[in-house]
């Protein structure tokens, strides 16, 4: 019996010549989107299954969020010290006994705002990636893209105290377009154009824009390439068998850690001994350059 060559789905004898992909399967890959204004948003796109990954992290940002706010910290400005405190990513503890909180910075927020906009470029991206991606390549490639983005902000901030998603999305931005570029999608080219051309435009302006004063490109930039070199090696697997998806991203999955430990260390030797962590004032708020990106209201677009 022939099958889906995405998700493995028997088809029937009669339609496997002619549609070697399933029904769902061919209508999550229906990616024909309107013209839009690039600038401001990643591209609309209807959507035919729910988006649960999506939901999940958006949800745990929230939660984690909603929790520092409970706890006293700050809704609009929270400290260093509270910062730190709820996992924030900064060198002394990051380059020592708590490399976890390079992940961890990922679900943690400089504020409503920053939050706020984070999570609604989440919320556009996670809903195209969502039909791209299984969700496991998906949970792949945002965490991977948000650990470097959080080693490129060590790397380029030793000192500074990191929060939030925007390496991450900006890794999510740049596997759809290596995959949408790169893959061989059972779609026209010309319908693909629109949707390719509004992320290209989505991640070059918010470069552009982390250009000012106050806005970090660092992890941005680490995020990106991340999320363009996963897309890159994934991009082949996309619309083969569940067997062949998950036996690539299984070895995928094997060096990209190493390549992260590997960039750790470097990182790690690279910045020296660090100042002792008792030595530096956290009490102070944090600067609107710390590493992960503090965004204003300007950042609706950004990742």
């Amino acid at each position: 019996m022939p099958k889906c060559v995405r998700c493995g789905r028997e088809l029937p004898s009669s339609a496997a010549d002619a549609r070697p992909l399933c029904r769902d399967c061919r209508a999550d890959l229906d990616l024909t989107a309107p013209a839009i204004d690039a600038s401001t948003s990643p591209p609309p796109v209807r959507i035919s299954q729910p988006f649960l990954l999506t939901q999940v992290i958006v949800g745990i940002n929230v939660l984690v969020f909603l929790g520092m706010v409970l706890s006293g910290v700050s809704p609009m400005s929270p400290t260093r010290l509270q910062l730190v405190t709820w996992g924030a990513n900064y060198a002394p503890f990051s380059l020592g006994a708590q490399p976890w909180r390079m992940l961890a910075s990922n679900y943690v927020h400089i504020g409503i705002i920053h939050i706020f906009f984070n999570m609604w470029c989440l919320w556009n991206l996670g809903r195209l990636a969502e039909r791209i991606f299984d969700r496991w390549t998906y949970l792949l490639v945002y965490t991977a893209s948000g650990i470097a983005g959080s080693l490129a902000s060590l790397w380029r901030h030793p000192q500074g105290i990191g929060a939030g998603a925007s390496g991450a999305i900006f890794g999510l931005a740049g596997g759809l377009i290596a995959v949408l570029y790169l893959g061989k999608l059972p779609i026209a080219k010309d319908a693909l154009k629109p949707t390719l051309r509004s992320l290209v435009m989505f991640a070059a302006y918010n470069l552009f824009f982390g250009l000012v004063p106050g806005i970090d490109n660092a992890a941005h930039l680490g995020g990106l390439a991340a999320g363009l070199g996963l897309g890159a090696v994934l991009a082949a697997s996309v619309t083969e068998s569940a067997e062949i998806r998950t036996r690539r991203r299984n070895y995928v999955l094997v060096a990209t850690t190493l390549l992260l430990l590997a960039g750790y260390s470097y990182v790690r030797q690279k910045s020296g001994p660090v100042a002792s962590p008792a030595t530096i004032a956290l009490s102070s708020r944090p600067k609107r350059s710390a590493a992960n990106g503090v965004e204003g209201p300007a950042f609706a677009a950004s990742g």
